[in-house]
């Protein structure tokens, strides 16, 4: 959509009903047709503590999200509206709203944690809504964050324990936003003013001391300094202190409110809309609409069978999905610009392989841009041979066009020729003569009629080739000539017909080696592209595993300023990792030079071109990767 969807109110996309979670396949269809990338805003938090209504202010509006005026839950789920982004024109902003946690209806407490890691999973930005202040009681109602272990996975291998596992966290979690509500202390700390964000980050710090009540307080606090590096707070005044204006305060004009919660809103939905991070994967991978819907199925899949949502199992989902679908559209632009750009036939198989060779580039431009994830180049692999059966299919168009072309041509040229034949014109004395100059005439004025096409020549001498017995016989009948002078005649048409069959010979081998040179070209082309492609990757890796790492050493050096030693050197082991993890990332140039060489020799193979070139050229470019 070029200015995404522009919903008018909002839909459930996940439903609940205490038993089993399942997706609206209505949500799913919106999402679907959603191709530019999207800003996810969730908010979480107890019912009945205004959530709904700072969500439908990210919208301009105070109607959509059910706001509810009673103490009963009104959300149920997961709602979605999705508009377009005010200040990103080429993103679309899906918010979600949740249904509210603690609510004594539910059945089964256990949907709580799963809808807040759903939350969690599918943001990127992620708000929890409280009520009051920042204190022991609202940090302990926030224990799901302490569960996020439990029920998330980063990687699928079994031999991670979850420490291990949680240390990734860092790479895929949204960015944190405390909104806290009906807020009515002074911003003071040690009696010197302080910051929303300063507030939350004093609340966040650990309480010293050892005994198990301590720790558990400790937990939720200890989670979100690790699991999310980037983290905001706004506090917000009551909206009105008139209790009948807040039973229905979704009916009630902005003058209508107190000021400085007006202010404080729209500081709220400026910070959103201005600092709200795109959606993205592991490496930076930006997931639009459509890649939500297939990570919202996947995860509420996989939480329906009992098992726990896996952020590699997911990501190797979509991109099973997505490289298909990557194949097919570069595929089918190659086969659209193709029809466009070719004029059959072409006049040399040349001018048909450079154009080939442009839309290949587009075509494979095409699919860098949209596969990720392509596991020993698969996919690439499946492209180029696609590419490949298409450009065998336009080269036989090409030639049947010319064969039908140059037929025509040479019907009506000959037409004369051979009525004259027929007519025994030729059967007199001197008629071989005559015969060789009408034969003459006939091919200058063939070769003089343009764009015959690559078949031009193989079918003159195809209708050469059917006249020799015709000639033998005009030959042999013209009493003109003596037994001797027959035999010269026959002599030199037959070097001629040799000549000819060299040259078009000649020529069969030039387009071979056109075809041979055209190959070659791919390969650099899938190799070149292939190469930047996994240069990038490897950049992004190593921004994610550098931004670990700092993030990391920060919460260790907060440690050890709060006291905290011991905590501080139990994270020792966990950064070590990172920083091997690093290394690894850095160091690896032999592996993709190694990926690059195996690549190329399977394209080689693919293109069925003689290895001997091919190999230099794959060679070549692999150690040229290896000098950077």
């Amino acid at each position: 959509m070029a200015s995404g969807p522009n919903m008018m109110d909002p839909i459930c996309l996940v439903k609940n009903d205490n038993e089993l979670l399942s997706v609206n396949q209505k949500a799913l269809q919106i999402l679907e047709k959603i191709s530019q990338p999207v800003v996810v805003v969730a908010i979480v938090g107890l019912y009945r503590t205004g959530k709904s209504y700072l969500m439908n202010r990210l919208t301009g509006r105070n109607h959509g999200f059910p706001l509810g005026s009673t103490v009963q839950s009104e959300t149920k789920g997961i709602w979605m509206w999705c508009v377009p982004h005010p200040s990103k024109s080429d993103h679309t902003l899906v918010l979600l709203d949740t249904e509210g946690l603690g609510d004594v209806e539910k059945g089964d407490p256990k949907n709580d944690s799963w809808i807040f890691a759903l939350a969690v999973l599918l943001s990127s930005s992620f708000i929890y809504n409280s009520m009051s202040t920042i204190n022991h009681q609202a940090l302990e109602q926030l224990h799901y964050v302490t569960e996020l272990t439990e029920l998330i996975r980063a990687k699928s291998s079994s031999s991670l324990d979850r420490v291990e596992d949680s240390t990734e966290f860092v790479s895929f979690f949204p960015d944190f936003i405390w909104a806290v509500r009906d807020f009515t202390l002074e911003l003071k700390l040690n009696g010197h003013p302080i910051t929303e964000d300063e507030y939350l980050e004093n609340a966040l710090k650990l309480i010293p001391g050892k005994n198990p009540k301590v720790q558990t307080s400790n937990l939720p606090r200890e989670c979100i300094r690790h699991f999310f590096p980037t983290r905001k707070c706004f506090v917000f005044d009551r909206p009105t202190n008139d209790k009948e204006l807040l039973a229905n305060i979704e009916n009630v004009s902005e003058d209508q409110l107190d000021p400085k919660f007006q202010e404080q809103t729209n500081n709220f939905c400026s910070y959103i809309f201005t600092n709200a991070r795109t959606k993205t994967l592991r490496e930076g991978i930006a997931v639009t609409g459509n890649r939500l819907r297939t990570l919202v199925v996947t995860y509420v899949d996989t939480i329906n069978t009992g098992a726990v949502p896996c952020l590699e199992n997911a990501v190797t989902t979509l991109a099973q999905l997505e490289n298909s679908a990557a194949v097919q559209k570069a595929a089918d632009h190659y086969s659209e610009q193709m029809a466009q750009q070719l004029k059959l036939p072409t006049d040399t198989l040349q001018e048909l392989l450079e154009v080939h060779a442009a839309c290949e580039r587009e075509a494979i431009v095409i699919f860098m841009g949209l596969s990720f994830k392509d596991e020993n180049q698969e996919f690439q692999k499946n492209l180029v041979e696609i590419i490949k059966n298409k450009q065998e299919g336009f080269l036989l168009q090409n030639e049947e066009a010319s064969v039908k072309y140059c037929q025509a041509k040479l019907d009506e040229l000959s037409k004369a020729l051979m009525e004259n034949t027929s007519a025994g014109t030729f059967s007199v004395p001197g008629g071989h003569e005559l015969y060789r100059k009408a034969k003459e005439m006939l091919e200058r004025d063939y070769w003089q009629v343009p764009r015959k096409g690559v078949k031009a020549n193989e079918v003159l001498q195809s209708f050469l080739q059917s006249q020799v017995a015709i000639e033998k016989y005009i030959l042999q009948a013209d009493k003109a000539l003596t037994d001797g002078e027959k035999a010269i005649a026959e002599e030199r048409a037959r070097k001629e017909r040799a000549e000819k069959e060299q040259e078009l010979l000649k020529e069969k081998l030039q387009e071979k080696q056109q075809q041979m040179e055209a190959q070659q070209r791919s390969l650099q082309e899938n190799i070149a592209q292939l190469t930047e492609k996994l240069a990038r990757e490897r950049e992004n890796l190593l921004r994610e595993q550098n931004m670990m790492l700092e993030h990391k050493l920060k919460v260790q050096e907060a440690l050890l300023k709060e006291g905290f030693r011991k905590k501080s050197e139990e994270m020792t082991a966990e950064i070590n990792h990172l920083k091997n993890m690093v290394d690894d990332t850095k160091d690896n140039t032999p592996w993709v030079a190694l990926a690059l060489d195996k690549f190329g020799k399977e394209i080689s193979s693919i293109l069925c071109a003689p290895g001997k070139l091919l190999g230099h050229i794959v060679s070549g470019v692999s150690s040229l990767f290896k000098k950077k």
